[in-house]
């Protein structure tokens, strides 16, 4: 018989598509943070207040729990090698459109359809890692897919910077090149991949039936990830959204400043989010389980992040800024463990439990974005928010702890589809 693709391909091969994942990430993160990095201007020229601000990303946040939900589904059903490029190209196309948006009203649809289409990349992405990966290789590949997050974040506010003049206006520009990007991505797609390098095994007649998705969203470890996906994920998007707002209106920066400074904060976040990867591949190899190695990461993370409480105590200068990078680096870092404690729930189910997961998280955090632009308008201070955020993944800590006994020596993290 003839070898399958992927048998005959070398073994580097699986990180060459690794990569192509971090890239996807990548452009998904450079038109989500186009508005961000544009807020002040964005929201000046079209009159908008900060709680309209936070609407638009209330609005992106909706749109993306539904879109996981959707793409959760269809990730466990329909092909991912036409399904990634497909909703790839949906949402660079919307990001261009963003760029021709005259109010508040346009652009708030542009970022809710941004939004629906940007979260099929995950149950994909997850999809891809979970097959071609190893379980004592997850959580690497998993730093690498989220780290393109970081790239893309570094990457946008410089190629404002180029793009954006001091002429009113010039951001649509930066969101249309952003925007094109995903097209390149999606002809180098079909150019490295065949049909069949990602195509579901058949089903033998004898073999064990697929199990049924129930008794895994009733079980205490699916609640412990899903509690624990709620503090990691207010600790990264409450920083994305308003970390610009923060330097220039909160602490007095100048626009090219904070751009740069975000850069940098984004790089921290790509360091923490490799080292996550890297720290759990030397435990593992120091005979640590797997699923502690994730753990054990996951609160050196949430240490970096609750340097959010200086925040308050500090004013212009590298005290604040130093404090602000290690936040950053501890706030990516969550995510490697995140998603291989997702992996580790269910065999059959990755994409249909990756869109639930996102649809839950998405729903309950999306609102913090509108009550803090309302907070922000009455008390012109983003102090106490900023500190919140940096400790609420110490939720994770607590759940893990309560709902997820650790394994046994020798034992898998999770067996597959077992009844949890």
């Amino acid at each position: 018989m003839d070898p399958s693709p992927k048998q005959s391909r070398a073994p580097s091969w699986k990180w060459w598509i690794t990569g192509m994942l971090l890239l996807a990430t990548t452009i998904n993160y450079m038109d989500r943070v186009t508005l961000a990095n544009a807020s002040v201007r964005v929201t000046s020229e079209l009159g908008l207040s900060n709680a309209q601000y936070g609407t638009l990303e209330l609005l992106f946040g909706w749109a993306f729990a539904a879109g996981s939900l959707v793409f959760g589904f269809l990730a466990d059903r329909v092909s991912v090698y036409l399904l990634y490029p497909a909703v790839l190209a949906a949402w660079s196309l919307t990001g261009v459109a963003a760029g021709w948006s005259h109010g508040f009203t346009e652009l708030a649809v542009c970022r809710a359809l941004l939004g629906f289409f940007e979260a099929g990349h995950w149950p994909c992405a997850l999809k891809t890692t979970f097959k071609l990966l190893d379980e004592k290789d997850r959580t690497m590949g998993n730093s690498m897919l989220q780290s393109g997050a970081s790239i893309g974040a570094i990457l946008t506010p410089q190629i404002m910077k180029l793009l954006m003049t001091s002429e009113a206006g010039s951001w649509r520009n930066a969101f249309i090149v952003v925007g094109a990007v995903g097209f390149l991505w999606v002809l180098c797609w079909f150019l490295i991949l065949k049909p069949a390098d990602l195509a579901e095994p058949k089903r033998d007649s004898n073999s064990t039936p697929a199990s049924p998705l129930w008794p895994v969203l009733v079980g205490r470890k699916f609640w412990a990830v899903a509690l624990l996906i709620v503090g990691a994920q207010a600790a990264w998007h409450i920083y994305r959204v308003w970390l610009m707002k923060f330097l220039q209106s909160g602490r007095g920066y100048e626009e090219a400043f904070a751009l740069n400074f975000n850069s940098l904060y984004y790089a921290a976040t790509d360091a923490g989010c490799l080292l996550a990867g890297a720290a759990s591949l030397w435990l593992v190899r120091r005979n640590t389980h797997p699923h502690d190695a994730r753990r054990t990461v996951y609160t050196a993370a949430c240490v970096l992040t609750s340097f959010s409480l200086f925040i308050p105590w500090l004013g212009q200068g590298w005290p604040l800024l130093l404090a602000l990078l290690v936040i950053g680096a501890g706030a990516l870092a969550l995510f490697p463990c995140y998603y291989s404690f997702v992996q580790d729930l269910s065999r059959e189910h990755v994409g249909r439990l990756t869109g639930i997961l996102s649809l839950w998280v998405w729903a309950v955090t999306s609102p913090m974005h509108r009550l803090f632009g309302s907070i922000v308008d009455k008390t012109q201070s983003y102090d106490l928010v900023l500190l919140a955020a940096g400790l609420a993944p110490w939720i994770g800590v607590a759940a893990m702890k309560l709902l997820w006994p650790r394994p046994g020596k020798g034992t898998s993290a999770a067996p597959a589809d077992s009844s949890l």
